[in-house]
């Protein structure tokens, strides 16, 4: 099997996998993005929102694998309504979208308005035309695959009182066509003086929850803080798995005595972070942990030339219990003191007591060291590069524990509310009934699993070998064929394999080949070969052995198909 079958039929292997990934993705809504732009608040609330979204946008359309935001809309409602962005495809489209941003921002703060009636006015019929733009180009689209899975959503963000701008959105939508639409979210933009002024009575949210039963459409109201990172988070939301049409996963437990079925726990999965590998125009932040070379830092010179060694700088110690694995990705890498030949004893010897004495501390302690890689290559636009974070983690042996951290540029945001009810008893009486079941170990040995890696590569090989791997090449089998008959010259059609600099290596230091012919073999061996190859050969004598030149100056004969017939079929060349 050639290398490109090969490469094709490991792609397809890895096929089944990406597709599912990008199935999950289907399911996308394209994105609406309101923004109030209403003095006083803009002047305000400017800045930060608009930093926020160019940081996201500037994240959302360099990303790879699936499209995770099919379209986007924009629309700014200030002294009127105004569509800054009709519908347009995120994925390589930065510097529209820049453009866009930056006319967002061009909107001055200052002024009055007429009162907030308008406003909310202005804000019902930009949700109205958003409605009907994103009807026409889902109409008029043609190279959409999935258009007609799509569903929209609509963010408002406003610095007004939030309840009062979701009644008003109520009352307005509630005679319009809402079938497409999905999802209507507004965002209040509250300063830390204003937290916690608004507190929703019992009647209130009853009230709220009927009016949005009869809108026939989820209206969400989300509180947040003026700064860019409370924004980030907001905006980060559209970029994780939105389809919600069916469970992503089962986790099977074993039944109880009586029951043969398993206990199924159906369970959606949610990305935490946005993986490194799906940013390409990264080169500092892909620095992975799978191997050693892949953690060295990339140098410009020559293959022979060795690497410098990685520097971490330690930035601040973190406490143990105050990590979240999850926000911890790839593969961890084993750190020890080093043993290079090339430091002196007194020197290898304090820097292992150095390492030893750095285990110590942060084990008994219990804490982490927190590591930053500075960008080892400059942007080429001269920016300062990209630096990626490490933690560092002792354990009870002479050895520490390297794994990546996440950033706050690759965070997504994730809302695990503690329960503060208890569980039901029944529930609680299987599951405790099914985990009885389960071997229980007080200490995890990963030599105990296997995952039958060995067997299915086997398997693959065993297929991707050819059925006869010892029979002759065709290629060489048609050159025996166009061999002359013996005593003729033909030194033309069987050239030995010459170097690539053969001008340079011929003269005296010319190298000899040899053909060698093995002994006869036995005459059962040849009556067993003359039933299935033929007639046996006229004589069994041993050829000489021939030598050939690589000089060029003088060749001796190549072997003719007489003599290679009359050695049997087990000849064997060496060159």
């Amino acid at each position: 099997m050639s290398m490109d079958n090969r490469k094709r039929q490991s792609g397809s292997s890895n096929s089944g996998y990406m597709g599912y990934w990008s199935s999950l993705f289907l399911r996308q809504p394209a994105r609406v993005l309101i923004v109030e732009a209403l003095p006083p608040w803009w002047s305000e609330t400017c800045a930060v929102l608009c930093d926020a979204l160019d940081n996201f946008l500037s994240l959302a359309c360099s990303l790879d694998g699936p499209c995770r935001i099919p379209l986007l809309s924009l629309y700014a409602i200030s002294r009127q309504q105004e569509c800054l962005l009709p519908f347009v495809q995120v994925r390589g489209n930065v510097a529209r979208l820049r453009s866009c941003v930056e006319e967002l921002r061009s909107i001055p703060g200052e002024g009055c308005i007429r009162g907030a009636a308008k406003g909310g006015e202005l804000l019902r019929q930009a949700v109205l035309d958003s409605l009907q733009q994103f009807k026409q180009y889902i109409r008029h689209t043609t190279n959409g695959t999935h258009a007609n899975n799509i569903s929209l959503e609509v963010t408002v963000v406003t610095s007004q009182s939030g309840r009062g701008v979701v009644r008003h959105l109520e009352r307005g939508l509630k005679d319009a066509d809402l079938v497409s639409l999905k999802r209507l979210l507004v965002v209040q933009i509250y300063s830390a003086a204003e937290w916690g002024q608004e507190n929703l009575s019992p009647e209130t949210k009853q009230s709220e929850a009927e009016d949005c039963l009869t809108l026939g459409t989820e209206v969400d109201l989300q509180q947040v803080e003026n700064s860019v990172l409370a924004m980030e988070t907001v905006l980060k939301a559209w970029l994780q798995e939105q389809g919600g049409d069916k469970e992503h996963l089962h986790l099977l437990l074993p039944s109880l005595l009586d029951n043969p079925i398993p206990v199924c726990i159906k369970c959606d999965m949610q990305e935490r972070l946005i993986s490194p590998a799906l940013i390409p125009m990264s080169s500092n932040l892909e620095v992975k942990t799978e191997s050693i070379r892949d953690f060295l830092p990339i140098t410009k010179g020559s293959a022979n030339q060795s690497q410098p060694p990685q520097k971490l700088q330690a930035l601040k110690t973190l406490r143990a219990d105050g990590l979240c694995e999850s926000v911890l990705y790839g593969l961890p890498l084993v750190i020890r003191p080093t043993t290079c030949w090339q430091l002196d004893w007194d020197e290898m010897e304090t820097n292992h007591n150095l390492f030893h004495a750095l285990c110590h501390t942060l084990q008994s302690r219990d804490l982490f060291l927190l590591l930053q890689v500075e960008p080892t290559q400059r942007s080429t636009s001269g920016g300062t590069g990209v630096y990626s974070h490490y933690v560092l983690q002792p354990s009870p042996s002479l050895s520490l524990l390297l794994k990546p951290v996440v950033c706050r540029d690759l965070l997504l945001p994730c809302s695990l509310p503690v329960s503060t009810r208890e569980p039901t008893p029944d529930a609680l009486q299987v599951l405790q009934g099914c985990l009885s079941q389960l071997d229980e170990e007080f200490m995890f040995n990963p030599l105990s699993l296997s995952s039958n890696l060995y067997q299915h590569l086997k398997s693959r090989g065993v297929l991707s070998q050819p059925r006869y791997p010892y029979r002759l090449h065709p290629a060489a089998s048609h050159r025996d064929q166009s061999q002359p008959p013996e005593g003729a010259k033909s030194t033309s059609k069987r050239q030995p394999r010459q170097p690539q600099n053969h001008g340079r290596q011929q003269g005296t230091n010319s190298k000899v080949r040899a053909t060698v012919a093995p002994f006869p073999s036995s005459s059962s061996h040849s009556s067993s070969s003359s039933s299935s190859l033929g007639p046996p050969p006229a004589k069994a004598s041993r050829p000489s052995l021939m030598l050939f030149s690589s000089s060029g100056s003088r060749r001796a004969p190549a072997p003719t198909r007489q003599d290679m017939d009359e050695n049997g079929d087990d000849s064997m060349i060496i060159q």
